[in-house]
């Protein structure tokens, strides 16, 4: 099998930089786009400056994109931000804002790339959801409404582009020690991997087996499948 084209969105940090780094040393080649500039370099990384919660950003962006390359192989929705705050005290700029990027850029993403991704053999999205939904969890009540939304797009998306021969999954991390956790008490981040089966956070490698293993061509025939980490369900 030849090198990859591969799209991840928030590359330029956290897991997305590290998914992108994990692919380029296998061999692919990676289109990576965040709101920044990168100090990524390397001959098979592409990165675009973009603002997946923007519609009008996001529609550049595949323009540009398709300049660079004509097919993809895969889409890797990273891209998004969190809410920890009392459902009572989020304000409504605050739940547009993780709306318009957990659910509007995966799904504005998923819809652009689809006739990119037809060109593959073996198509594939894979998207990011959180323990958070199935442990509905005190304080995430945006994070975790945008990331059930994410999950079944997951779903509807799968059924729909089975046909083109596109697979749709989910990803659903457990703790990491990355920014999109730095403002949670570390006592919060404690209670929540005491849920879990197995009790301690997770690490980017343990995120990059699954992303690993829904790339492969063998994965042909799962989609709309949610894969939680650590035990919960």
């Amino acid at each position: 099998m030849g090198a990859r084209r591969i799209l991840v969105t928030g590359a330029s940090r956290g897991l997305g930089r590290a998914i992108t780094e994990h692919l380029l040393a296998k061999g692919d080649v990676v289109y990576g786009c965040s709101r920044g500039q990168s100090d990524l370099s390397h001959e098979n990384y592409h990165h675009f400056s973009v603002d997946i919660g923007s519609d009008e950003s996001i529609k550049t962006f595949f323009f540009e994109l398709r300049r660079a390359t004509r097919s993809l192989d895969a889409l890797i929705n990273n891209a998004g931000i969190a809410s920890m705050n009392a459902f009572a005290l989020t304000p409504p700029a605050t739940f547009q804002q993780v709306f318009n990027i957990n659910v509007q850029g995966t799904y504005l993403c998923s819809q652009k790339a689809l006739g990119m991704l037809r060109k593959s053999d073996h198509g594939r999205i894979i998207n990011f959801t959180t323990v958070a939904v199935p442990l509905q969890l005190e304080g995430e009540s945006i994070y975790a409404a945008s990331k059930s939304a994410v999950e079944t797009l997951t779903k509807v998306i799968a059924k729909e582009y089975g046909n083109f021969g596109i697979t749709c999954n989910a990803i659903g991390p457990s703790p990491i020690d990355t920014s999109l956790i730095k403002g949670v008490p570390a006592s919060k981040i404690q209670e929540l991997v005491q849920r879990q089966a197995i009790k301690k956070m997770a690490t980017p490698d343990d995120v990059i087996n699954v992303v690993d293993f829904y790339l492969q061509p063998g994965s042909d025939f799962i989609t709309g499948q949610v894969l939680y980490l650590g035990g919960v369900s």
